[in-house]
């Protein structure tokens, strides 16, 4: 390589004191004839590609934000343990990202200055275990929650746009360190080389938007009614969940639906609950701790009521938004009980809002027997049966027979030769194109998805045109008048050609002043 250009020998040394672990002067440097090897270059490109690999991983990361509630019950179900991991999930990938992209700031800086890239054989062990525990990450995002590869697909929608913007700002500032690189090193062959391959994707990137589709690149008169809002488990952000505060702060949230799950006790009495067994959600471990194992099915109307089903809420603090309720609000939690599916359809009759549940366990022996107990009490409730959505798979001919007023939402979408339309689905936000939402809602076929807790998912459904979503954050949602972002396609065109113009002038700036 030809000789350096001059840099300032303090900086110099700033720069090589953290990444090469040299406490020397640039002209010390020079005088021991230090120069940028091949194997320096092929650390700096592992560098370069691992500081991308991280990159993925965090937008990775804050996709499945929306979902790690999930994870966090499934983690507790297998190991007893509570604790919010997306925490360590963000702490872990934030310090990863960071010392990555410090390492590459340092390296980019150190071309610039002229100075050799000696890598130090720490730093080097440290960014091979760092690409080992994303791909780690990824292995086992892949293995046990393949789902959220969908979920990024629904992300870009959201977010392409502007990452296109991000990718062709930041390969346009690399264009000043590559001219730097070009112009100082004698190997034709690499200069070629890498001029090709930053020509070809600068223009790959030049041309994206060709391919980049969103829901909300459309006019302001083109968007659907917003979205209305389904309590999963009523407002569990605000009061524990799938009791009645948590109804009533659903409520407050201007829900049209409250969302359950029923299962009914020993003695016939249909209840409010999720999981199979009470250990999550109740002090079923201190009050009958020799039958803590057992299904929630196992215990009698008169075990339940003596468990407290709002402690645990103030205790483990499943949501950050625990730590904001008022005194109040604190109290009204730890008096909260197991309620009744009675007692709940009673409390969404006054509320005028619906009530939509799934009878569990599915797979229960005595499952017929469920079904004819919860629909007793529907029935005798007196809530009317338009307000009672459904969800059940199990024997829905019988319930259509002696409760043919009650709405029937499938957990599935539509087949070809559907004897009967459907008029409502419950689908994983996941499941459903932005094209089969449009398509359906022409149908006149209401589309519900959950779980939908992030205001960037809730737009590109709102734009999609879905009819309602299950949320935790219904507080959250109820604020948004409007998606996070609408932009008509012309504009966007628009700022397109100057994001692409900017760039390449920039681009060719560089290289004719580094000249």
């Amino acid at each position: 390589m030809a000789d350096p250009p001059a840099c300032c020998a303090a900086c110099a040394t700033c720069l090589l004191c953290p990444y090469s672990c040299r406490w020397i002067t640039a002209k010390k440097e020079k005088r021991k004839g230090l120069r940028t090897t091949k194997c320096d270059c092929s650390w700096f490109l592992f560098l370069f590609c691992v500081f991308l690999f991280t990159l993925v991983w965090l937008y990775f990361a804050i996709i499945i934000l929306n979902d790690f509630h999930n994870f966090n019950e499934f983690i507790f179900k297998q190991r007893k343990l509570w604790l919010d991991w997306s925490l360590v999930l963000l702490i872990a990938t934030a310090v990863l990202i960071s010392y990555s992209s410090a390492l590459l700031v340092l390296a980019l800086c150190l071309q610039l200055c002229g100075q050799p890239l000696k890598l130090h054989w720490l730093h080097k062990i440290l960014l091979i275990l760092t690409a080992l525990v994303v791909a780690a990450a990824f292995t086992g995002l892949g293995i046990k929650w393949a789902e959220e590869w969908r979920s990024a697909r629904i992300s870009l929608q959201a977010t392409g746009p502007f990452l296109h913007i991000g990718v062709v700002g930041g390969m346009t500032l690399l264009a000043w360190p590559l001219a730097s690189f070009v112009y100082r090193t004698r190997n034709t062959g690499l200069k070629v080389f890498l001029l090709l391959v930053y020509c070809t994707v600068m223009i790959a990137l030049y041309l994206a938007p060709l391919g980049i589709t969103s829901p909300c690149l459309m006019e302001e008169n083109q968007l659907s009614p917003k979205p209305a809002l389904v309590g999963h488990r009523g407002a569990p952000m605000l009061a524990p969940e799938n009791t009645l505060m948590s109804l009533h702060k659903a409520v407050d949230c201007d829900v049209q639906v409250f969302e359950t799950d029923v299962m009914v006790s020993a003695d016939g009495v249909p209840f409010l609950m999720h999981d199979e067994e009470l250990t999550r959600t109740t002090n079923v471990q201190a009050v009958f701790p020799e039958r803590a194992a057992l299904n929630s099915t196992a215990f009698n109307w008169t075990d339940l009521q003596q468990l407290d089903a709002g402690s645990w809420f103030l205790e483990r603090r499943p949501f950050p938004t625990v730590e904001s309720l008022s005194a109040g609000d604190r109290q009204q939690a730890a008096e909260q009980r197991i309620p009744s599916l009675g007692q709940a359809l009673e409390a969404a009759k006054q509320s005028n809002i619906s009530i939509m549940f799934d009878l569990r366990p599915e797979n229960h022996s005595d499952y017929q027997s469920f079904v004819n107990a919860t629909l007793a009490v529907i029935l005798q409730s007196g809530i009317p049966l338009q307000q009672v959505l459904w969800l059940p798979d199990g024997f829905r001919e019988q319930v259509k027979q002696q409760a043919p007023g009650v709405q029937q939402v499938y957990g599935r979408k539509r087949l070809q030769n559907e004897k009967e339309p459907l008029l409502h689905v419950n689908l994983p936000y996941q499941d459903m194109s932005s094209e089969e939402i449009r398509q359906y809602r022409q149908d006149n076929i209401s589309v519900n998805l959950y779980v939908v807790n992030q205001p960037w998912l809730f737009s590109v459904l709102w734009c999609s045109g879905v009819s309602s979503v299950t949320t935790n954050a219904c507080q959250v949602l109820k604020e948004m008048k409007q998606p996070i972002w609408l932009l008509p396609r012309s504009t966007y065109h628009m700022i397109w050609i100057v994001v692409d113009c900017v760039s390449f002038l920039t681009i060719l700036w560089a290289f004719l002043l580094l000249k």
